[in-house]
């Protein structure tokens, strides 16, 4: 059984909210930082799925950005702790990724993409958090705990392999999967294929227009998030009130649903279990979510 234990924490290692939320917070601004770049520069695609980034076998990217007649990436490596920015030409950053504040992370990603002739603007203030610090002026957020660093990755890697199995089996519209920096948490959603009520706004330093479009169809999501400081650790529950906030203690997985008149109504928090487990309890959450609502499954394939 320890062995097990062993070989478990190996792929999906502890991740207690406490023991790293100021490596977490200082994380989530720089995310947010190489997020706005690739929004700056990228054409917008429906629901902010232009926005995002995508896990690799070293950590995250913003896969390549268009430059002008160039392209470039932002890549995050949270094995050797660098973030790398390469550019088509063949020219190449790297910045260690170590304790220093935001704003020193802000003030280096931003000479180096001048250094590369790929000089950006993007607006300073973090999205969707509360009591915001702008990116230029924020020394309070410092710490990189590198083993930390590694952890949430790793539960990134699992979680990413167990939601494109997941999203494999479904033939509707469906999003990638894919990190959204703004609330820090990886998901991927499908659709129903019908419109949804408008979505309530009022998200921390976020348009209401960006969220309504977001939320305009019927979704089912189903997503990793590792918690905040407002919710480190809670017991798992349902039905939740939609204002609520869902939170992890070391990993599981989130399934949200969007239905008609309920608008991201039910939350349904998995904890931490072998990628199998995960799998079925995934797959069983959704075969109940449609026999409840058989009228919001979609027929077919939908266009995007």
């Amino acid at each position: 059984m320890k062995s097990a234990n062993r070989e478990r924490d190996e792929f999906w290692p502890p991740l207690p909210f406490a023991e790293w939320k100021e490596t977490a917070a200082t994380l989530h601004m720089w995310t947010q930082i190489v997020g706005k770049i690739r929004l700056t520069q990228t054409p917008w695609i429906n629901h902010s799925w232009h926005v995002t980034l995508y896990v690799t076998s070293r950590g995250l990217t913003t896969s390549p950005i268009p430059y002008g007649l160039s392209m470039f990436e932002i890549m995050f490596d949270f094995i050797d702790h660098h973030l790398h920015i390469e550019k088509s030409d063949g020219a190449r950053r790297a910045i260690e990724l170590k304790p220093r504040s935001v704003a020193e992370f802000y003030r280096i990603v931003m000479k180096a993409l001048t250094d590369l002739e790929l000089p950006v603007s993007i607006k300073t203030m973090p999205n969707e958090i509360e009591n915001p610090i702008e990116f230029d002026r924020d020394e309070e957020h410092c710490s990189y705990d590198r083993e930390y660093a590694n952890r949430f990755w790793r539960v990134l890697v699992q979680s990413d392999r167990v939601f494109k199995e997941f999203r494999s089996r479904f033939c509707g519209k469906c999003s990638p999967v894919h990190f959204f920096w703004g609330s820090f948490d990886l998901a991927v959603t499908r659709f129903s294929g019908r419109p949804a009520p408008a979505h309530p706004g009022g998200v921390p330093h976020l348009p209401d227009e960006i969220t309504r479009e977001a939320y305009s169809q019927e979704v089912s999501s189903l997503g990793f998030w590792p918690g905040n400081a407002s919710a480190p650790m809670r017991k798992f529950s349902q039905n939740l009130p939609r204002t609520t906030k869902s939170c992890a203690s070391s990993s599981f997985l989130m399934t949200r649903c969007a239905l008609p008149n309920h608008p991201m109504k039910c939350f349904l928090i998995l904890r931490k279990a072998p990628t199998t487990r995960l799998q079925s309890l995934a797959n069983g959450t959704v075969a109940r979510w449609k026999k409840r609502n058989q009228s919001c499954i979609p027929r077919g394939n939908i266009r995007n």
